[in-house]
């Protein structure tokens, strides 16, 4: 059989500005073409359980989270993400907090403008 080749691009955005750069991912004969197959052959990690890329969601294509054996086809971008600073439920719920006292305030200060 005879090699395949895909032309994707590796963007790499776990440290500082993020690079893009084409890549070629060479297939041999029975090989399929994985996320994972190209994230080992590009040198990112050596297999799934790697600890560079262990946490979830740290890989994707064109911003879609994907898994180790998701396909990939010819002119995808695969993305490396750099881990998340701040919890996003974390976030929502202390907006939505800070919403419900302002709703209780704004009601008392009603309350005490009656009074007066």
């Amino acid at each position: 059989m005879t090699d395949r080749i895909l032309d994707i691009f590796l963007c790499d955005a776990r440290q500082g500005e993020p690079s893009l750069r084409p890549f070629k991912l060479i297939l041999g004969g029975g090989e399929s073409a994985t996320v994972g197959l190209a994230l080992i052959k590009a040198g990112f990690a050596f297999s799934p359980d790697d600890p560079v890329l262990a946490r979830k969601g740290c890989f994707g294509v064109f911003g879609k989270r994907k898994d180790w054996d998701s396909p990939i086809y010819d002119g995808d971008r695969l993305e490396l993400y750099s881990p998340l600073l701040i919890d996003p439920k974390t976030v929502r719920r202390k907006k939505a907090n800070q919403n419900q006292d302002a709703k209780f305030q704004a009601a008392a200060a009603k309350r005490k403008a009656r009074r007066l």
